[in-house]
């Protein structure tokens, strides 16, 4: 079965995406930065609301350069302790380089959890030169890209051209119901909604009908 993930930001939204059937929530704070960390105490109590497994966000400011490192290391620790099991993470340089020394240390820091390497990669330089440089460290499972920074519409030719490598491509950014019969025919089987999951906007909650049409729309049989 396609895996459907949803953003939450707390546990109303946790608990709605996996009424409407969502595998996976994505647990992130501030949207309006592009998604930060959430706290510990949001982790416990997500973790404590669902039973389907939640990624939650390793980032302290808005953009993909890390920041203070020492500082991401230590809100890492403090969100394993309130339950979190599984990440989300990926950093760049101020060129748009990978920058493997940052994203190695915080690797190193979840321990060997399972994570994505987030849209970062549609603001790098080189995409393939990025999963080359990522495809070794361990817990790696998937890269969560729209094929382009600005969107599924304009990077769904990249997307469909990736489809095939070692890693999971969970297409997500912009992505619409229109998209889903092409990126399935080219084997995409993992997708990411934010907006699409909230009819009335980031100030309202995730809506478990708009999830459930999701669902529904990536488990019919015909793409």
């Amino acid at each position: 079965m396609a895996l459907l993930e949803v953003i939450a930001l707390g546990a109303q939204d946790a608990v709605a995406a996996r009424e409407g059937g969502a595998d996976r929530v994505e647990l992130v704070a501030d949207m309006a930065a592009d998604g930060l960390s959430p706290s510990p105490a949001t982790v416990a109590e997500v973790r404590a609301a669902v039973d389907i497994p939640v990624r939650v966000m390793l980032r302290l400011t808005d953009g993909f350069e890390p920041g203070d490192l020492g500082a991401l290391v230590r809100r890492t620790a403090e969100l394993r302790d309130a339950g979190a099991e599984e990440f989300v993470l990926g950093f760049l340089t101020a060129d748009g380089a990978l920058d493997l020394p940052a994203v190695t240390r915080v690797v190193e820091a979840i321990d060997g959890a399972p994570w994505t390497f987030h849209r970062a990669i549609d603001h790098c330089a080189d995409r393939a030169a990025l999963r080359a440089e990522v495809a070794d460290l361990p817990g790696l499972d998937g890269f969560l890209t729209a094929g382009a920074a600005t969107g599924v519409d304009d990077g769904i030719i990249a997307l469909i051209a990736e489809a095939q490598g070692l890693q999971q491509i969970l297409a997500g950014g912009g992505l619409r119901l229109a998209h889903l019969s092409r990126l399935r025919a080219a084997g995409i089987d993992a997708f990411h909604i934010g907006s699409a999951a909230r009819p009335d906007g980031w100030d309202a909650p995730v809506s478990a009908e708009a999830v459930r049409t999701w669902r529904a729309a990536i488990d019919d049989p015909a793409p």
